[in-house]
Parts: structure tokens; C-alpha cells; sequence
């Protein structure tokens, strides 16, 4: 089994501000739906637009477990078989942008969600003891990376009952 090992933090500033402070990779949109949801473990699929190509992708994802070190496992969908999912579950799609960055040879994601005023900053490392280790800026914000209120399906859930 794979392992996604990241903390996430809660961007102290505004994203429009730290331009001078990273460079930017990519940018996706990205628009998610769980498929099933139990206690420590979730199915949710995805699309992703990549925003400089407009290449569209779509994947499968379970994953189990809470906190920096979770269980992984991703895969590629066809389009079809995103679109069946979706419209059988009628759930409003969480969505986002994502900016892919390099910070002092560190790569960062900042998710920009639109439904409400959310913007994350996520580093992945390979190994629990570098994740533990690592001393984030002060303008990364709040460690949020144990917090389940501000957890993709936490969000996601709540936008269900709008």
C-alpha cells in the first residue's frame, strides 16, 4: 500500500502576496466528489483541468486513516465512468484551485476552494520523521495537518447540506 505522508497548514496571508516567495509549476481545477464516507476512510473521484493546457484527467481515490500519515491508493477513471458516478450520486462537487510551487527546493500545493473562504497550504514528505521535523515559515500559517474540521470531506459534507 502507498502512503501520502503531508501537513497542511492554513495560509496566514494572501495568496496574491507570496508571489515573490515561490514559483509556480501548474495550476489545476479540480472538482471532487466522495462516493462513500466511514469514519477513517473515504472513495471520492475527481476531475482535474490542467489550467495552463486544458488537459482534463479523472481519478479513483480511496484513502484510510487521519492526521500526517494516511493510507493512498490512486488510480485513473475514463471520462464516462466519472460522469456515471457523479450523476448517479446528484452531490454538489467540492472545487478548487491548485497551485503547484517550489519554496526553497520544497515543493508546496495551495488549494483556493471556492465555496467558502478556505485556502490551504499542503507539504508531502517522504517519511514521518521529516514531516514532524520540518519548521514551516510563519506566513505558512496555522498546522492544520490534525484537524478534521478543515478536511476536503469535512467541507465537502457540509456543502451537502447547503
Amino acid at each position: 500500500m502507498a502512503f501520502e505522508i503531508e501537513r497542511k497548514f492554513l495560509l496566514a496571508v494572501p495568496y496574491e502576496s507570496i508571489g515573490d516567495r515561490i514559483q509556480v509549476r501548474s495550476e489545476q481545477r479540480i472538482e471532487q466528489t466522495y462516493l462513500a464516507l466511514e469514519e477513517d476512510q473515504e472513495l471520492r473521484v475527481r476531475r482535474i483541468t490542467d489550467v495552463g493546457s486544458g488537459e482534463v484527467t479523472y481519478t479513483h481515490t480511496f484513502k484510510k486513516g487521519f492526521g500526517i500519515k494516511r493510507e493512498e491508493v490512486e488510480y485513473s477513471i475514463n471520462k464516462g465512468l466519472y460522469e456515471q458516478v457523479v450523476t448517479a450520486f446528484g452531490a454538489v462537487a467540492l472545487t478548487k484551485n491548485r497551485i503547484t510551487a517550489d519554496w526553497n527546493d520544497i515543493v508546496i500545493e495551495i488549494d483556493i476552494y471556492d465555496q467558502i473562504q478556505l485556502t490551504v497550504l499542503e507539504v508531502e514528505f517522504d517519511s514521518e520523521e521529516a514531516a514532524n521535523s520540518f519548521a514551516a515559515p510563519d506566513w505558512f500559517g496555522e498546522d492544520i495537518s490534525r484537524s478534521k474540521e478543515y478536511s476536503n470531506k469535512t467541507v465537502w459534507k457540509q456543502l451537502q447540506q447547503k
